[in-house]
C-alpha cells in the first residue's frame, strides 16, 4: 500500500501511535508523551510552533486520557489550527498489552490501519513532501550545541534566534528542529548566533 503524504504535522500520544501512523503516512508525527506534555513546555513550544506555521492534525485515542491531552492542546493553539480526528470506540485490547485499557477501547496504535488511513485521506496531497532539519546529534556537535564548554549557551541562542524555549535538553532541541524547521532555518540560526 502506498503510504499518504499528510502536509499537516500529526499530533498522537505515544511512541506506538507514531509508529502506526509513520506505517500509514510521510508525514511530520510529534508525540506527546501522554500525561508528561503538561509538564513539558518544550514539547509544547514545539507544537505551537507548528500550529503557527499552519493547520495541525490531533489524533488521540478516543478516552478520557485522550480528552484531557486535546483539551491541553486546545487550550495552547487557536483552535482554527487545528484538525481534531478521533478513532471509533472499538472494544478491545492492543496486542502488545496483557490488560485492557482502562476504558476497554483500543487506541491508536490498536485500530485497523485501513481506518486510520480513511480518516488521513481528506489530508492528504500528494504533490507535498516533508523535509524536516535532516540533522544528526553529530551536526549538534559539530555546531557547538553539544559537548563543548559553552554548548548550553550556545543551544540558548540558537533556541531563542528560532523562537523555541531556551534550556532545553539537547535531544529535545534536536526533535523540535526536526519537526518544525528546514535545513535552511537551521543553518541560518546557527551563522545568525555567536557567543560573544
Amino acid at each position: 500500500m502506498v503510504k499518504l503524504k499528510i502536509k499537516y504535522p500529526i499530533i498522537v500520544e505515544g511512541k506506538y501511535d507514531k509508529i502506526k501512523i509513520d506505517s500509514i503516512a510521510d508525514a511530520c508525527v510529534l508525540t506527546t508523551g501522554g500525561f508528561s506534555l503538561f509538564k513539558n513546555n518544550e514539547k509544547l513550544a514545539v507544537i505551537r510552533r507548528l500550529a503557527r506555521a499552519g493547520k495541525i492534525i490531533v489524533l488521540c485515542d478516543s478516552d478520557g486520557a485522550g480528552k484531557l491531552i486535546r483539551s491541553h492542546i486546545s487550550s495552547a493553539v487557536p483552535k482554527e489550527n487545528i484538525i481534531q480526528l478521533y478513532t471509533p470506540q472499538i472494544k478491545g485490547r492492543e496486542k502488545r498489552k496483557t490488560q485492557d485499557s482502562k476504558e476497554g477501547y483500543l487506541g491508536v496504535e490498536g485500530v485497523d490501519a485501513g481506518i486510520i488511513r480513511d480518516m488521513l485521506l481528506p489530508y492528504s496531497d500528494e504533490s507535498f513532501e516533508f523535509v524536516g532539519a535532516d540533522i544528526t546529534k553529530l551536526d549538534f556537535y559539530m555546531d557547538g550545541l553539544t559537548g563543548k564548554e559553552n554548548s548550553r549557551e550556545r543551544r540558548n541562542l540558537v533556541a531563542r534566534y528560532l523562537g523555541l524555549p531556551e534550556d532545553m535538553t539537547p535531544n529535545a532541541m534536536l526533535e523540535a528542529i526536526r519537526a518544525a524547521y528546514s535545513m535552511e532555518e537551521y543553518k541560518s540560526a546557527i551563522e545568525n548566533t555567536t557567543i560573544c
